[in-house]
Parts: structure tokens; sequence; C-alpha cells
């Protein structure tokens, strides 16, 4: 098997002969981290491979994966694949009727949870998902007095219990193997939504693996690397870094205890290859400012001299260029004093290889965690490519692009300014959606990938400007993009999204959602007391500070010829957060326009009409899936300075 590595089992094959007792995994529980070798993970995943035939799983049906990022949950995706199956992983803080849809539509058979939590979201929705016959859980926790039919322990499994023909199971797996090839279905993931219902997108070997390796010749990975998984299981990038590139380079992978832990467990572990989105680092740059504003006299002046320095030398001494030898001292003592320590507390000490993606990143945020040495860049990708699609250089990082195509990747940009890409990652259908899949994918291999985008003449590094369909035009004909200027916004740290409007209308209003942390600290220092969300949301110098910030914003867009007319002139700060459960935004964060349209027609019209203040009802769902409704009088702020700046031009 492992003289044709065309497959991820083959590939953990090779690894444990390969890497033998390199740490392969690793996962914190109860405050200790547990390892696991490639030997040893080759073992269970074989014996769950076993364990899953001897269930009555069949080459070619599905098999769901729930639960936060765990070693065993990735090893129940290697032994799917392993016994011909296809993995398909949802989100683990998916509501019940949420996972209704992918389970019934990919008929899923059989499903591998974490713990009691997401077996009882199956076994509620038991009667709308009639393909599924089988549970596997991983935590046994609470599950004593449950009903044994089709319900089984995971440890049970792949300890081959009360099995008696594991010589036939053997046979049989050996047969399914032989079968496989780089064309094999290797993964089925379904799209976050953002535009509708999720899509199903079909990966074979083939892209896994050409993509997995695009991204390990690009940074020089190798099984020295280690990789901490944290991002959610059915999200695209955490397969691909974890079993596209991290399986493939023998690089160690690790899983935090819990999201609460995780700055922790990253300090505790020290990744030397590292993705997180652009809130990530926003929230952490967040926290170490409000550190820093909370410490002595001294040691902010320390902070900020030292951070100057950085500012003007850090980025240069990351690429090798010449600062001059009393700039290299001063930076040195930097290090010593302020920038070791603080990459220390972030847990980034040992990184190598940073990226971000998914949205714009700040490019203050930005030069702020490369002044320090670390080598964040950006990378451009989708779920239908497997994510590789355009990488940063080392030496060659722009806050304003994405990179350049990794290797095998072909890019053009289509006459209506489309980024159209080719490569071996590119996906090979939408399941069960041949209409779509013609749509997106042409007969050329070309994948429409729906961002409008060109390519920078100046650094021959792709540019993304916004969502196609979302670039429109203002009633006077001007350019409206709204990507562009929400993601302006969330530069700030107080403003955690926004959602601006104005397609075929005179001008530009906007829906905002704060930050609680950060405004809740600001509020903190401020002496404004507040008793909720809703409370805070609504204060007067809250509105204010976010008045502040849009124009600023709105003082940038007046200085680029094409966006000028995208200022806004009204605004009101919502009640709620936009919330995955209620549908307003995906399990990634993205918003979902035309839904926020709907729901919030009467706060949309109010903000055209004139209106000061509007009040309004909003459903919300629980975490329990319970409906309710929550009411408010939402202010609506109006900026005169931009309608007169309007009126001027």
């Amino acid at each position: 098997m492992t003289e044709n590595l065309n497959t991820l089992p083959a590939i953990l094959e090779r690894n444990s002969i390969k890497f033998g007792e390199k740490p392969a995994f690793r996962e914190k529980e109860f405050g200790i981290w547990q390892s696991w070798n490639w030997r040893e993970v080759h073992e269970h995943v074989n014996n769950m491979s076993l364990g899953l035939i001897n269930l009555g799983i069949k080459e070619g049906e599905h098999i769901c994966i729930i639960g936060r990022n765990r070693p065993h949950l990735y090893w129940s995706i290697i032994a799917a694949q392993n016994v011909g199956a296809i993995p398909t992983p949802l989100y683990q803080d998916s509501v019940a009727q949420e996972m209704i849809f992918p389970i019934s539509h990919c008929s899923a058979k059989m499903a591998i949870v974490e713990n009691q939590e997401q077996v009882d979201k199956l076994l509620e929705i038991k009667k709308d998902i009639t393909s599924l016959k089988n549970i596997i859980y991983l935590d046994p926790r609470g599950l004593r007095n449950y009903k044994k039919n089709n319900l089984y322990s995971l440890n049970d499994v792949f300890t081959l219990k009360n099995i008696e023909n594991v010589s036939k199971l053997q046979t049989e797996l050996k047969n399914r193997q032989s079968k496989q090839n780089l064309d094999t279905k290797s993964i089925l993931l379904y799209t976050s939504g953002t535009t509708g219902r999720s899509k199903g997108v079909v990966l074979s070997n083939r892209n896994v693996i050409e993509s997995g390796k695009a991204g390990i010749v690009f940074d020089n990975i190798n099984s020295d690397f280690s990789l901490i998984c944290y991002l959610p299981m059915a999200w695209v990038g955490d397969f691909a870094f974890s079993m596209g590139l991290g399986l493939q380079s023998g690089m160690c992978i690790c899983c935090p205890e819990s999201s609460e832990t995780l700055h922790d467990d990253m300090r505790e572990i020290g990744p030397s290859y590292f993705f997180g989105p652009p809130r990530f680092f926003e929230s952490l740059l967040t926290s170490v400012n409000l550190k820093i504003d909370d410490a002595s006299s001294v040691k902010r002046k320390l902070f900020d001299y030292f951070m100057s320095i950085a500012k003007e030398n850090g980025e240069k001494i990351l690429e090798n260029k010449s600062v001059g030898l009393v700039n290299r001292i001063k930076y040195f003592f930097g290090e010593l004093f302020i920038y070791g320590p603080l990459k220390n507390r972030m847990g980034l000490t040992k990184t190598k290889v940073g990226y971000t993606a998914g949205e714009a990143i700040g490019p203050e945020i930005f030069q702020f965690f490369r002044s320090l040495g670390i080598n964040l860049k950006q990378l451009y990708g989708q779920t239908e490519a497997c994510v590789f699609v355009t990488c940063q250089p080392d030496r060659q990082v722009h806050p304003e692009t994405v990179g350049v195509p990794v290797s095998g990747v072909e890019l053009k940009i289509s006459k209506t300014g489309e980024v159209l890409y080719r490569s071996p990652g590119s996906f090979v259908e939408y399941f069960k959606d041949p209409a779509n899949t013609k749509k997106t994918k042409d007969k050329e291999g070309w994948v429409s990938t729906g961002d409008a985008g060109f390519i920078d003449q100046e650094t021959g590094h792709l540019k993304i400007i916004d969502r196609a369909k979302d670039v429109g035009k203002l009633k006077q004909g001007s350019l409206f993009a709204p990507k562009y200027v929400e993601n302006k916004l969330k530069f700030y740290p107080n403003i955690l999204e926004a959602v601006l409007f104005g397609s075929g209308k005179e001008y530009c209003v906007a829906m905002i959602n704060i930050d609680l942390t950060a405004v809740g600290n600001w509020a903190e220092k401020n002496n404004i007391s507040y008793a909720s969300y809703q409370e805070l949301a609504g204060h007067p110098e809250v509105y204010k500070m976010v008045a502040e910030h849009i124009r600023e914003v709105n003082s940038s867009l007046s200085k680029d010829q094409n966006l000028s007319n995208c200022q806004i002139r009204r605004f009101l700060v919502l009640h709620k957060e936009l919330d995955p459960d209620d549908g307003e935004i995906t399990r990634t964060r993205k918003v979902r326009r035309n839904l926020v349209s709907d729901k919030y027609s009467d706060l949309i019209k109010a903000l055209y009409d004139g209106s000061k203040e509007i009040y309004t009802e909003t459903e919300v769902t629980y975490e329990d899936g319970r409906k309710g409704k929550i009411s408010a009088s939402v202010k609506i702020q109006e900026l005169k300075e931009t309608f007169e700046k309007a009126e001027v031009a």
C-alpha cells in the first residue's frame, strides 16, 4: 500500500514506517498533554477501520464526523477513507435542525460524534434523518442509561470488542484499499452557505494530496513542524492543514483542551505552522493593548519605545534587509525585553510560518505581528480548491494582496473582473448538484471563484476587491463595493461586524455590531455602566465612538476616485450580535447579506426615510434551539458632514 501514496491512509502507513516513534498527534485533556506516535496512530486507524466494516459500512457511503478538534475524530476521517467510505464533517455548534439538511442530503449511514450533546441532537431529529443507522460516540459521560440500540462507544469499535472474524475483516479491508486511487472521493465538505443553502463539495484524493504538496513545497514544511488545530473540523481549512498538509509532511498535529484554553495551550505547544482568521489576530492585538493600558507608566513607555523601533525596522529584519548596526542592536534589546515575552504570551514564539485568510486584515494589525518577527502572510483559497490558490512568498508580503499562485495553479481574470483558477486541487463536483457544478467549473477545468479581483501590475500578486455578486452601482451609477468598506470598519477593534447597504440607492448606510469585549473594557475605563449588550450598544458615548470610526473611514474613501460615493451617511448600532444560530452569519462568521436584508428590512427602511429612532422586535434562537423575541428602540445617527461633502461634489 505504501508504494503508491494515492490516499491519506497510505500516507499514514508510510509515516508509521518512516517516522515511527515521532509524535504524530497531541491532545490536552484534564490539563495534561497526551501524545501518540505515528505507529500508534496507524494501529488505531487500522483497528477503527475493521470496526467500521464490522458495523456494516459499505464503500461509497457517508459517515458524518461531529465534534471539536480531537485526535480520535481525525483518525475517524482517515478510517472512513480507509474502508472506502466518504467522511463528512459537520459543524459541532450547529443546532439540531441545521444538521438535518447535510445528513439527509448525503444519506449518511453513520455518525461518529464527540459526546452526549451531539448524540442528543441526532436523537432529536431521528425522524428526519432516516438514512442514519448507527451513532458512535467518543466521550461516554452522560450516556450510561441511553438505549444502546445502534449506539456504540468508539473505544469498543477500535478495540475490536466482541469481534470474532478479524482475519475476514482484514481481507475485506485490503480488498477495499486495493480499489482506491487518486480519483477516489476523499471527503465531502459543506460550504458555509453565505448566499443560501450549503453546497456539498466533493474532493478527491488527488485534490487533497496535490493541494497539500503545493503548500508543503511553497513554505518548505517538514516533519519537525507542529500545527495546532482549533478551527471547526467541518471547515476546509482545518482539513487541508491537518490532513492534506500535516499528514503528508509528517508534522505533529496538536489539539487544544477547549477554545477557552487555546491561548494557554498554544503557549505550551509553540506551533511552528499556524493559521488564524483576521479576527483571531485582531482579538490578540486588542488583548495586548488592553493589558498595556493597565500597565505602569514605565512599562507603557518602554513598550511604546521598542514598538516604534519594531515598526520601523522589524519587517525589514524579518525579510533580511539592511537596517544598520545601531537599529539591529536596538531591535535585539527589544526582542529581549518586549518582543520575545510578547510572542511567548501569545504562543507564537516558535512560529516559522503563519497565515491568515477569509477576510481582509487591517494593515496596522498585519504589520504589528510582522514587526515582532512573526512571519505572518496571507493566502487566498476556497473549499472548491482544497484551500491553496495563492500564497504570499517570503519577503514578498503586502497587506493589500493575497500572493501568487502556488505550484500547479493557473490564474486569470475574466472580462467581468471575476477571478478564475485551474489547479489539481479543483473539486470534483457539487454533490447531487450538476447544474451548479457546470456553472462553477467549465469543461476546461476553470473554476469561477465568485470574487472580483485583479493582478497588481507592480507586484504580480492577486488583489481581491469583493464578492462579484455584491459589487453593484449606486443610483447615480458609481461603484458600490460593500465588503471593501465593511472590512475598513472592522479594522477597528471596537467593531465586530458591519453590514453596508446602498446598491441602487442614493447613498450608503450601515448597521454596526460592536465587540462586547473591547467596548466593554473601554466602557469600564470611562466609567460607563451597562447591564447588557443591548444597553451598551445604545449608549450615546458608544454612538459617538462609532461615528468617529466611520468619519475616519469616510475620509479614507473620499480619496478613492472609484469608491468616494460609498461613504456612509447614516448608521445604527444593532441591538443584538449577528448570530449563526439565527442564520444571520455562517458558522465561519460570514454575513448572509440577503437574509440580514430581509430580517432587518424595517431598520434598513428607517435608515433611508430620515427616522431618528425605530422600535423593533427581533426573533432570536437560544442555544437549546428554543425561539424567543427581543425588542429595542434603536437610534439612528446621521453624519451631516458626509451630506455636505456630497452636495459640494
